[in-house]
């Protein structure tokens, strides 16, 4: 199986990605062990299936290890020249502290070392506290480091409207923003989606899956306890569920996308996937993947053979009208982290 290349996305004037990018939280300890043994041999089943596209951090663990010994080990069987395939973004995350050039420098020398590359491709930048305005200066430095080949484009994630403005009122230019983005959390849609679209930034969406409850498994399932939630993905998004609406609005709309999904010879996951795909400044959508443990390469693919329309999406919007507000409960995009 190789995806077409409508799947492709031109994010920006020299890179193209994959529009589903393979999330690696996964392998950062707090869904379960992954054996490294197994796991660069699923990005290669991966990236042969056309999925290119990975999304990593300084913080999940061996994530950027795992890019790094994928990318050696397809340079020494493929070609140095065929790295040009692989696209792999990281994040900084760094604690509140004074943003010098050297503090900026060193942490992006640690994601070069570990990716194995001397040039990222992208670096999303992410800020605890916003009283804190030094996340400005941090930005400045990566900016620099960016026209000077450290890094191919800068980014961010978890950034909300407001802040989104002020960075390009400092005339610091950014590509994208990843943030949360689901049928369940559609918090992008009120402000963030209209101004990104007005200034040219897109949007890179996870949690579309809810940590895989968003998904056929799930349909008819009596409410998971806490001992249940196995993986921080799923105590994370079931507690965006609560604040949603609760387990029984999300099992209609559990019923509501199988009908649509089965209309469509798909799955569950698959139409939220292309729900996120259409809005409004999305480029991309991350869908976590647990490298050599459970590989969702042939459904992912489905998604894009999926094409709602306004019956779809008729049936579906009633019992998303009937959910709480997630911006007046939780605030913009990114609110749930301060």
């Amino acid at each position: 199986m190789t995806l077409p290349p409508a799947t492709r996305f031109p994010f920006t004037a020299d890179l193209s990605l994959c529009r589903i990018l393979g999330g690696m939280w996964q392998v950062s300890g707090a869904h379960g062990p992954i054996d490294p043994d197994s796991a660069v041999p699923a990005m290669f089943a991966y990236h042969d299936s056309g999925f290119t596209t990975w999304d990593v951090a300084d913080h999940y663990g061996p994530a950027e290890d795992f890019i790094g010994a994928f990318r050696r080990r397809f340079a020494a069987e493929r070609g140095t020249e065929r790295l040009v395939e692989i696209q792999a973004f990281t994040k900084w995350v760094p604690p509140p502290g004074m943003m010098t050039r050297q503090v900026v420098e060193r942490a992006v020398a640690v994601s070069l070392r570990r990716i194995g590359t001397d040039r990222l491709d992208l670096l999303q930048f992410h800020w605890w506290d916003y009283r804190d305005n030094r996340y400005l200066d941090a930005l400045r430095h990566l900016a620099d480091l960016r026209d000077e080949g450290r890094i191919r484009h800068l980014a961010l994630t978890n950034f909300d409207t407001e802040r989104l403005a002020v960075i390009a009122g400092h005339g610091i230019t950014v590509v994208s923003n990843q943030v949360q983005y689901s049928l369940v959390d559609r918090r992008p849609k009120a402000r963030m989606a209209t101004w990104c679209g007005e200034h040219g930034v897109t949007l890179l969406a996870y949690g579309t899956l809810l940590g895989g409850l968003l998904s056929d498994r799930y349909l008819g399932h009596p409410e998971p306890s806490r001992g249940q939630l196995t993986t921080a993905s799923l105590q994370k998004y079931k507690r965006m569920i609560d604040a949603w609406g609760g387990w029984a609005l999300f099992q209609e709309l559990l019923i509501a996308l199988k009908k649509v999904a089965d209309k469509r010879g798909a799955s569950i996951a698959n139409i939220a996937t292309r729900y996120v795909l259409d809005r409004r400044a999305v480029a991309v959508v991350i869908i976590g993947a647990r490298l050599g443990v459970a590989e969702h390469i042939a459904d992912n693919a489905r998604s894009f053979d999926v094409a709602l329309d306004a019956g779809d999406l008729a049936a579906i919007e009633p019992i998303l009208a009937r959910s709480r507000d997630l911006m007046r409960i939780i605030g913009d995009c990114g609110d749930e982290y301060r």
